[in-house]
C-alpha cells in the first residue's frame, strides 16, 4: 500500500520536527468523489464521529442534556453502559472534586449518546420492563444496537456484516468503514439523499439542533463547537478518536471524511479538517482567520513562549 500523503508539518526552531500523514475524502451525496487524497478505501474505525448517524434512530427531538432525556423516559443514569468517567473538561472535573462528588455514567463523554439508545430501548420496550429490556444495549445482538447498526450501513451503503467490529471507548460496537463511504454518509445527513424519509427528517432535525446548541456536541473550547456556533448549519462536524474527523456541509452538498495515521487529534487531525473548510467554504476575512488560527496554529510552552508551528501541509493546501 502506498504510503498517505504529508497532511500536517509541526515545526520547531524553524524546521520540521514531526510529520502527520493521513487520508481526505469529499463526496457528494450521489457517491461521486469530489477531492481523495491517500487510501480512501481502507476501513478505519470512525469511533465518536460517527454520532450523528447512530442517532438518526431515535429522531432527537432537540438538544437535551442526558439527564434529562432519561427522566422523560422514566429511567436514570444506573441504566446507561458507558461506564465512569471523570469529566474531560478540567473546570467539570475541578467543580465535581471541590463538592466532593463522585462522577457517575452522566459524566461520560458519551452519556448523552447512550441516553439516545436507552430511548430507543423504551420506544421498543412495547410495554415490557423498559429496564430489564434495556440492559446489555452495548451488545452487538442486542435490538436497540441491531437498529443502530443498521442505520449506519443504511447511511454509508457499507456491509457491516463483513466489516471488523471492535468495541468502542463507551462500550459500543464501532464497525471499520472506508473513508468514501463514511464521506457519503455524511453528504447524505448534509442534503437527506439516500435517506430513507423517517431518517432525512431526523438528520435535518439534528443539524438544526447541533447549529442552536453546538455546546452539546463537544463542550466547553472544544474545535467542533467553536466551528458550528461560528458558521452554524453551514458545517456539522465530529471528531473521533484516533484522528478522525467527519463532516456534512449542507451548503455545498458534500461529506468529509479524514483520518491520520498515527491517530493524532488535537495536533493533526483539527488542522487537516480546518485546512479542507479553508478550500472548501465561501468565507469572509474574519472567517477566514478563524479557520487559520487552526490550520497554521501558534505553539507556546508553559510560560506562554512562542516555540513552534502546527501547519497545514502544502499538499494539502493544494
Amino acid at each position: 500500500m502506498n504510503a498517505n500523503p504529508l497532511l500536517v508539518e509541526a515545526l520547531r526552531g524553524g524546521i520540521v520536527e514531526s510529520l502527520h500523514r493521513g487520508a481526505v475524502a469529499i463526496v457528494d451525496a450521489d457517491g461521486a468523489v469530489h477531492t481523495a487524497l491517500g487510501d480512501i478505501d481502507r476501513p478505519i474505525f470512525p469511533r465518536s464521529a460517527v454520532k450523528v448517524l447512530q442517532a438518526l434512530p431515535l429522531v432527537a427531538s432537540g438538544a437535551e442534556t442526558a439527564m434529562s432525556m432519561l427522566a422523560k423516559a422514566g429511567v436514570d443514569f444506573q441504566s446507561l453502559e458507558c461506564g465512569t468517567q471523570w469529566p474531560s473538561y478540567d473546570g467539570a472535573t475541578k467543580a465535581l472534586a471541590a463538592a466532593h462528588r463522585q462522577p457517575n455514567g452522566l459524566n461520560n463523554n458519551c452519556s448523552g449518546k447512550h441516553s439516545g439508545f436507552v430511548c430507543v430501548g423504551c420506544m421498543m420496550a412495547q410495554g415490557r420492563d423498559v429496564a430489564a429490556f434495556v440492559k446489555g444495549y452495548v451488545q452487538p445482538d442486542h435490538p436497540v444496537m441491531r437498529e443502530v447498526t443498521a442505520s449506519l450501513q443504511a447511511a454509508t451503503g457499507f456491509d457491516l456484516s463483513r466489516a471488523a467490529r471492535g468495541t468502542d471507548g463507551c462500550s459500543i460496537p464501532t464497525y471499520a468503514i472506508p473513508l468514501r463511504h463514511l464521506a457519503h454518509a455524511f453528504a447524505r445527513v448534509a442534503t437527506g439523499v439516500g435517506l430513507s424519509s423517517s431518517h432525512a427528517s431526523a438528520a435535518k432535525r439534528l443539524r438544526q439542533a447541533v447549529a442552536k446548541a453546538p455546546f452539546m456536541v463537544a463542550g466547553t473550547g472544544r474545535m467542533d463547537t467553536r466551528v458550528m456556533e461560528r458558521f452554524g448549519e453551514r458545517v456539522f462536524c465530529k471528531v473521533g478518536a484516533e484522528g478522525v474527523y467527519c463532516a456534512a456541509l449542507p451548503d455545498l452538498g458534500l461529506g468529509v471524511a479524514i483520518k491520520m495515521d498515527d491517530g493524532n487529534n488535537a495536533r493533526a487531525c483539527e488542522v487537516a479538517f480546518a485546512a479542507v473548510l479553508e478550500r472548501l467554504l465561501p468565507l469572509s476575512a474574519e472567517d477566514g482567520t478563524f479557520l487559520r488560527s487552526f490550520s497554521d496554529a501558534t505553539l507556546k510552552n508553559w510560560n506562554g513562549i512562542e516555540v513552534g508551528r502546527l501547519r497545514a501541509a502544502a499538499s494539502l493546501r493544494a
